[in-house]
């Protein structure tokens, strides 16, 4: 923020969480500049929203979630989170600027501000408060109505406001271009990296090897010397969690699900994050299903596919989400770990997936999927190959991910000392 001056002369706002603001800005509360819109709003369910498609936005609490082909609301309005919004992540939006026609369900509140506010401003500003002084509830987020009005709320001028909207509008839309090309970006590395795995399981390392039809279409062709088979031949046991949900406890053993394994893959399980179950209750569930290390983990409910090395020695037991695979000694577990990360198994994900309200996948399409195998010396080579490979990309995106992260720091720097007067940006020059 050095790039910017400051104001010549400070006061305390008297509020904690706002600070120090320019001597000749004033607090006032939301509900003397607004007006609450909340007797407007009418939820519709899912089958009222199918018999209503449309263009028009239908609100949640954070998002559109539908459109509509009704209003209730025209022009110029904040939408603020009433329940399920993120109001303690300081990297998300809990309030929303629309100037359109709009159906607000009663998971947002609906405020119109007065002639005098700038409507941008005060959405820039709802989304720098400090939440806990305001939020009730213990099981769900929830900002009342009595609770909302009494928000503090510093404020500008008239004119000095607008400076402060266009700055903003013009910075944070400068700094979400930049995060959308990174976004791309990895987009296009991950795309990369599942091509280099697909061809690599499927063609080997070797550009000169001898071909032959696999018998597959979707596959093409394969190195004379390898064999096409299924997973269940290849395989000592196939199988899935506990169907019932355990009685968690405080401590104990791990008890992993999907959510457990998503963000791992290569990394260690967050032993921070999982439930825990009692060890009387994991003895009971490894009778049935006991994964061991070089057992590999798939997620088959959810975000299916999602493949998993157990790598570590500590028990632990697994949900219905996560199949169990333990491959036999012609197989390299790493192998079958890259062959679920290529492009193949998600051909056959789709061929074998049922879609409702989420994407699961069954046990018995699990044993049939079909994978190209070559020698277990060979298997070895093209997993070091890969690994080589992947952590280079790896790598990259990581890094990418971290500018990504302190973009969106900077971003709400930005927003907050704008805000709040900390730094002044009334002789900004606004590019067309």
């Amino acid at each position: 923020m050095s790039n910017f001056k400051r104001y010549e002369r400070y006061k305390d706002s008297g509020i904690e969480w706002i600070g120090e603001i320019p001597e000749h800005w004033e607090i006032s509360k939301l509900k003397y500049l607004t007006y609450c819109l909340d007797g407007k709003r009418i939820p519709l369910s899912s089958e009222q929203r199918g018999e209503m498609q449309g263009d028009i936005p239908y609100w949640g609490a954070n998002c559109i979630i539908d459109y509509v082909n009704d209003w209730l609301i025209d022009g110029e309005v904040v939408l603020l989170g009433e329940d399920g919004a993120p109001f303690f992540d300081k990297y998300k939006d809990v309030a929303f600027y629309s100037n359109e026609k709009i159906w607000p369900n009663n998971h947002v509140h609906v405020l119109r501000a007065l002639q005098s506010i700038n409507v941008k401003l005060l959405t820039y500003i709802l989304n720098t408060v400090d939440y806990s002084n305001y939020i009730k509830g213990s099981t769900r987020d929830k900002l009342t109505q009595s609770e909302m009005k009494n928000i503090f709320i510093q404020l500008p001028p008239v004119k000095e406001q607008k400076a402060i909207a266009n700055f903003l509008d013009q910075k944070t839309a400068e700094i979400d271009n930049l995060i959308a090309d990174k976004e791309k970006l990895i987009e296009l590395l991950q795309e990369k990296r599942q091509a280099i795995i697909t061809e690599a399981v499927t063609k080997g390392l070797n550009p000169n090897v001898r071909l032959k039809d696999s018998g597959i279409e979707w596959i093409g062709e394969i190195p004379e010397h390898w064999k096409v088979t299924k997973l269940k031949y290849i395989a000592n046991q196939i199988i899935d969690g506990t169907h019932s949900t355990p009685q968690y406890t405080d401590d104990g053993i791990p008890f992993l699900r999907v959510t457990d394994i998503t963000n791992a893959r290569k990394n260690p399980i967050n032993l921070d994050e999982v439930k825990y179950i009692s060890e009387q209750e994991h003895r009971e569930l490894i009778k049935r299903c006991n994964p061991k290390k070089g057992d590999l983990l798939v997620s088959k409910n959810g975000t299916i596919g999602i493949p998993k090395v157990i790598d570590w020695d500590y028990e632990f037991s697994i949900f219905v989400s996560l199949c169990l695979i333990k491959v036999n000694r012609k197989v390299d577990v790493y192998y079958c770990y890259y062959y679920f990360e290529s492009n193949f198994i998600n051909i056959q994900i789709a061929f074998g997936g049922k879609t409702n309200t989420i994407t699961n996948l069954h046990l018995d399409k699990i044993r049939e999927f079909i994978i190209p195998l070559p020698p277990i010396e060979e298997q070895k080579i093209i997993v070091n190959y890969l690994n080589d490979r992947t952590d280079e990309i790896d790598t990259l995106i990581n890094d990418i991910r971290l500018q990504i992260q302190e973009l969106r720091e900077y971003r709400q720097s930005l927003i907050s000392e704008a805000v709040t007067g900390k730094i002044d940006v009334r002789d900004y020059v606004v590019s067309n």
